[in-house]
């Protein structure tokens, strides 16, 4: 009977791992070499310390072979030494060993051996055992790859994921500010239209006043014979000099009060955007409030009072912007739930020393028992169909969740909703 040609060979993992064989004994080395060299490629050191200065050198071994009595360095402290670096703890060590107490076995596994074959060596024993371990190391080593391998593609997905969530994020912020958009230049065109009706009136009363004074001026080239300033009285009468000195003024007080608004509400779009800010910053909440509500003031005005009282806050780390958006959507929301006339009341307060609270309370027409569990869920909406996308309070959740805040909502039937938000004064996400 003819065997095949590969019958009895090792794998080609087996047959490329590396085994040291590390004895005092020549003798030893030449045996333990003779049964491994048909299987694997055998190194062989005859010290401990020629062991370790091997192992250090490199290539690393996939198995250490290790006698346990050697003269300059036992085995025992040769492996104590392995297992003092990350580098070469992951080699299995099979001690091989005259010692074949149960103690000298117990206090070489508790080091950390993979194995323990007692002298006079079997070679089928050794074979066995060496297979084993190196079959364990390659198994072990492909988990660590494979372990290796889904962190990094977990890493990518979270990455995606956020990603994709800082996306909707600026989707659902686009997307509310193009709904202010028409408010928004409501409030800034209302100035500039008084503004620039009152430079209209500004420029008549100019050419007025330079006509009084020119007859002034032609006034006093004539002769004392004369009434020198007769036309001048005449056009201080015609045009109301009285009326126009004092229209003059209050046209520009009011123009100079429409810039400032103008100027206001621009301030307010860069505070609430933050687009020159997007890092961690310590802020004032009453501040972020301000800019936001003159933001949505438009959407509240005709039919909201807002009332709001305001405690005493320290600043707060956070994400300017995205908690801007996080009022944004409450008020905007509480606006929209008023049908009619209605209150809003922002309250704010200190929460012992280490956060801060915000209420933003309304008098509409509040939440079913059945819908709050769901309020904060994506694409939940109580509203008409095409009247919202229902991830406004969702992705509201999930920025109080990374400020390490929590939000709730109270609320009943005809009796007005209350959203609480809670922020620390500096989440741990912030560093």
């Amino acid at each position: 009977m003819h065997e095949k040609p590969n019958a009895g060979r090792e794998t080609s993992d087996r047959a490329a791992a590396t085994i040291l064989v590390v004895d005092d004994e020549p003798t030893n080395l030449m045996v333990l070499s003779a049964v491994l060299q048909p299987h694997f490629r055998v190194r062989s050191a005859r010290s401990g310390s020629e062991a370790l200065a091997a192992i250090k050198a490199g290539p690393l071994p996939n198995l250490i072979l290790l006698d346990v009595m050697m003269p300059d360095m036992d085995g025992y402290a040769v492996l104590a030494k392995l297992r003092e670096s990350p580098a070469y703890r992951g080699v299995p060590v099979i001690f091989v060993t005259a010692l074949d107490s149960r103690e000298d076995e117990q206090r070489g596994l508790e080091l950390g051996a993979a194995d323990y074959i007692t002298k006079p060596i079997s070679p089928a024993i050794v074979l066995a055992r060496v297979r084993a371990q190196i079959d364990a190391k390659a198994a072990r080593d492909l988990l660590k790859k494979a372990n290796l391998q889904l962190v990094h593609q977990v890493v990518e997905g979270v990455h995606a994921l956020e990603q994709a969530h800082l996306q909707l994020l600026q989707s659902d912020k686009m997307a509310a500010i193009g709904q202010l958009a028409a408010g928004v230049a409501h409030e800034i065109n209302n100035p500039i239209a008084f503004v620039g009706s009152n430079l209209g009136s500004l420029n008549g009363y100019l050419q007025d006043l330079f006509s009084i004074i020119a007859a002034y001026e032609k006034g006093s080239t004539l002769t004392a014979s004369d009434d020198p300033f007769g036309e001048a009285r005449r056009l201080r009468r015609e045009f109301d000099y009285d009326h126009l000195k004092q229209d003059v003024a209050d046209l520009l007080r009011e123009s100079r009060g429409g810039l400032e608004r103008v100027r206001k509400i621009v301030l307010d779009l860069k505070n609430f955007s933050r687009v020159d800010k997007p890092d961690w910053e310590w802020s004032d909440i009453h501040e972020c409030l301000d800019s936001t509500l003159n933001i949505v003031w438009n959407e509240l005005k005709y039919h909201c009072t807002v009332t709001r009282n305001y405690g005493s806050l320290p600043q707060i780390r956070c994400l300017p912007s995205q908690l801007n958006q996080v009022f944004m959507n409450l008020l905007v929301n509480a606006g929209q739930a008023i049908e009619g006339n209605g209150e809003i009341t922002i309250t704010t307060e200190s929460v012992g020393d280490a956060a801060v609270r915000v209420k933003i309370s309304d008098t509409g027409a509040g939440i079913e028992p059945q819908a709050l569990a769901s309020v904060f869920s994506p694409f939940f909406t109580t509203k008409p169909i095409g009247k919202g996308t229902g991830l406004g309070l969702s992705l509201t959740w999930g920025i109080v969740e990374r400020h390490g805040g929590k939000i709730e909502v109270s609320s009943a039937p005809g009796k007005g909703a209350t959203f609480t938000v809670t922020l620390p004064l500096e989440p741990k996400q912030s560093t």
